[in-house]
């Protein structure tokens, strides 16, 4: 019985790092926009900004048509340190939505 319900808090462990995590009692979750992020967590111990390109190519079974089409992506990464207590997390934005969130090493 104490394995089924072990296995349970792991699980449950698992699906909330994935969905999310806790900036005081507020979770930040993939989808949410910058400015909410900001919000609920305040500024960043570290702050990237770089361009990206999403590119996409098209031909036709015959060869004769071939379309090209390039899309240019800003990409925020933040980072928060929460304190040896907690692991920090990078947070990847695309045009202003969060779109990866990372666990990195103990923060200090």
């Amino acid at each position: 019985m104490k394995k089924i319900l072990l296995l349970f808090g792991f699980l449950a462990v698992a699906s909330t790092a994935e969905a999310g995590f806790r900036c005081g009692n507020l979770i930040v979750e993939i989808g949410d926009h910058e400015s909410k992020v900001f919000e609920r967590c305040g500024e960043p111990e570290y702050m990237e900004e770089r361009i990206g390109y999403r590119g996409q190519r098209l031909r036709h079974p015959g060869g004769s048509l071939e379309i090209e089409g390039y899309e240019q992506v800003i990409i925020h990464e933040w980072i928060y340190n929460f304190g040896p207590s907690r692991l920090k997390e990078r947070l990847l934005f695309e045009n202003g939505i969060l779109k990866e969130i990372n666990d990195l090493e103990r923060g200090y």
